[in-house]
């Protein structure tokens, strides 16, 4: 993470667990104090965006929650992880990945980590899909071992609320929202609205996926729901994209990004509230 005055994840109501000094760690309310782990990747985004997508928007969504968080609240920024698990993009060149036993490792001692300061909420604020399985993993082991109460947190799947009520989601039509899943509408109007002069606009298109086909030729297989396909990102597309990323927005992904902040400061405003006694010591019988 950027450790200067302006970085992205330096916002009202944030602050960088990297800035403390030892003795205000030791005096954090375990109480009430949440640390948050941003994980990123690096890894290629089709022929039209940068490989620091998922490290971009996940930043750009904390930096977002911020402003809606009292100055006072208990919540500490982790070092962002810019490079995690992406072997399904490794066939392109440029990206950078870690075995599943290196992500897990790393992880696992940084939430170890926070538990030796006393902490005892931890979220992991995840920009990456490819993520979500090991997470699980990480989640209950630090839960078994270090009593920590972790929370898997996925900007993807947050509501994108506005404030008049409109869901966002609504704006993008069901096929993209169930086969745009790589480097597509969503992921495009974001970078649009953070970094437009990192998006080549020529190299847009519509990114058809092969998942839409199996969709139509396979009722269980392809239903999405009974059986899940350990996809490499070529299999569903050689450009390295899925999804219409030439009809992304900037505006939409401003209010986008705008919406999951919202979204993201009510869910950790609910971690700081929630009691440590949802954490039950050992079993109990009457």
């Amino acid at each position: 993470m950027d450790t200067s005055p302006d970085s992205p994840v330096a916002a009202p109501g944030l602050k960088r667990w990297a800035d403390l000094r030892w003795p205000e760690v030791a005096a954090l309310d375990p109480e009430r104090t949440v640390a948050v782990l941003p994980l990123g990747a690096t890894e290629q985004h089709g022929p039209h965006l940068p490989l620091a997508v998922d490290t971009a928007i996940a930043e750009a969504v904390l930096a977002a929650a911020g402003p809606h968080l009292p100055g006072d609240a208990p919540i500490y920024v982790l070092p962002t992880q810019p490079v995690g698990f992406s072997p399904e993009h490794a066939r392109f060149p440029g990206t950078l990945t870690l075995s599943a036993d290196t992500a897990l490792a790393l992880w696992r001692d940084i939430g170890a980590s926070v538990a030796r300061a006393g902490v005892r909420k931890l979220v992991l604020f995840n920009g990456h899909g490819g993520h979500v399985g090991l997470m699980d993993v990480v989640g209950r082991e630090l839960r078994a071992h270090h009593d920590l109460l972790v929370w898997s947190v996925h900007w993807f799947q947050l509501p994108l609320i506005e404030p008049d009520g409109h869901d966002l989601e609504a704006d993008l039509s069901a096929h993209e929202r169930r086969f745009g899943v790589h480097a597509g509408q969503v992921e495009t109007a974001l970078m649009l609205a953070l970094v437009p002069e990192r998006v080549h606009d020529a190299a847009r298109a519509d990114f058809a996926s092969t998942s839409a086909q199996r969709a139509q030729r396979y009722p269980l297989l392809g239903n999405g729901r009974s059986a899940k396909f350990a996809w490499a990102m070529q299999d569903l597309n050689p450009a390295g994209s899925a999804g219409h990323a030439a009809a992304a927005d900037a505006d939409w992904g401003r209010r986008a990004i705008a919406a999951a902040g919202r979204s993201l400061a009510q869910l950790l405003q609910e971690v700081v509230a929630l009691p440590l006694a949802t954490a039950v010591d050992g079993p109990a019988w009457p």
